[in-house]
């Protein structure tokens, strides 16, 4: 008797669990998440998707149309692809904040509205506040095919349109001082824009993304392609001996994004696509010099959309077509590949790179 009343003073002191309240009930039942992780990795991400979708292959089809003399690609199929940007991003946006059907498909109309005025970033914008606001009221009202159509585009439009315009003023603004910072101090700016770009390409943050948001132009824009070349190519090179030639082209023609976790294992391997990027970023804004559209500056040697922008840009400028292609083979993918490989081969003998640190399972993949 004496232990069953010690166990009812035991349960009786113990602090009953906190309910979750209904506000967050909410959210969670509708799969909404306030983070950091959700709107400016995952969304950003997804966003990447969208541009490569409408701006991006325009960029390529006007440029393989150019070479080939394909007038399909260049005065039909790239004007249209670059017109879909807005409701390419909102759309691909919508589908990284898992929005729902009717959600996802009004996102065309907030990403239409939201880059007429704001560009990249207007459209964001809207299809973030649009899909959000969509998934609150989905499925909540028996007329849940008029309402959540209409929530979704009239929440993101008026959002996307009166607050896009002002990021994506102050996101060129951040771009002008960083193109023409690159001008004033090409090496260690050169340093810099490769290196950051190089980065946030392998790291799970859409370098892409940024490139266009803050429409990164001028030498800035050779430093990018080689700091995201440096990383495609690198990774691919320094894990030969554990991937094999199957792994190089998964990680110089797919991502290099592949390698987070041994990243996040091994941060060390992380340092000679890196440097390799940042001791090439001043020799492509001073004596080398290399331009790309902003479209294309940031995305590596990734389906070769750097290299096309790059000769797209070149091309446009008046380069000799001889020295595009040279500068393009040369600092896109033949000394990314020799610099990444010494390093990584002196931090082997050193001991603080080892066998298997940079191995993929490919067959899951």
């Amino acid at each position: 008797m004496a232990k069953q009343t010690e166990e009812k003073n035991k349960n009786a002191a113990r602090p009953e669990p906190k309910k979750e309240g209904k506000f967050k009930s909410f959210l969670k039942r509708k799969d909404i998440e306030i983070s950091f992780q959700r709107y400016l990795i995952d969304a950003l991400s997804f966003m990447a998707l969208g541009l490569f979708s409408t701006l991006i292959i325009g960029v390529i089809f006007e440029t393989v149309g150019n070479l080939l003399g394909i007038a399909y690609l260049t005065d039909t199929l790239a004007p249209i692809a670059k017109q879909m940007a807005g409701p390419g991003i909102a759309v691909a946006v919508a589908l990284g904040l898992k929005s729902p059907p009717l959600v996802l498909f009004s996102s065309v109309i907030t990403g239409f509205a939201g880059y007429e005025l704001g560009g990249p970033v207007g459209a964001f914008v809207a299809a973030v506040i649009g899909a959000e606001f969509g998934k609150v009221v989905s499925k909540e009202t028996p007329i849940d095919v008029v309402v959540t159509p209409a929530v979704t585009a009239i929440t993101g439009s008026v959002v996307g349109t009166l607050i896009g315009p002002g990021i994506n003023e102050f996101m060129l603004g951040l771009g002008v001082i960083i193109n023409k910072a690159t001008e004033l101090q090409p090496i260690p700016m050169g340093i810099l824009v490769a290196g950051v770009m190089g980065i946030t390409l392998t790291l799970p943050i859409s370098s892409t993304a940024i490139a266009i948001m803050i429409a990164i132009a001028g030498p800035a824009s050779g430093a990018a392609v080689v700091g995201g070349c440096a990383q495609c190519i690198g990774f691919g090179i320094q894990s030969l001996r554990e991937n094999g030639w199957g792994g190089f082209v998964t990680q110089a023609l797919g991502s290099p994004m592949i390698q987070v976790a041994n990243i996040v294992r091994k941060p060390i391997i992380f340092v000679p696509p890196t440097l390799a990027g940042m001791i090439l970023g001043p020799f492509v804004t001073t004596m080398f010099k290399m331009e790309s559209v902003s479209a294309a500056a940031a995305t590596g040697t990734s389906g070769l959309v750097a290299p096309l922008g790059a000769l797209a840009k070149m091309s446009e400028l008046g380069y000799p077509m001889g020295e595009i292609w040279l500068k393009i083979v040369v600092f896109c993918f033949i000394a990314p590949a020799i610099l990444t490989w010494l390093i990584s081969e002196l931090f082997r003998k050193f001991g603080w790179i080892k066998y298997g640190d940079l191995k993929l399972n490919l067959e899951n993949m």
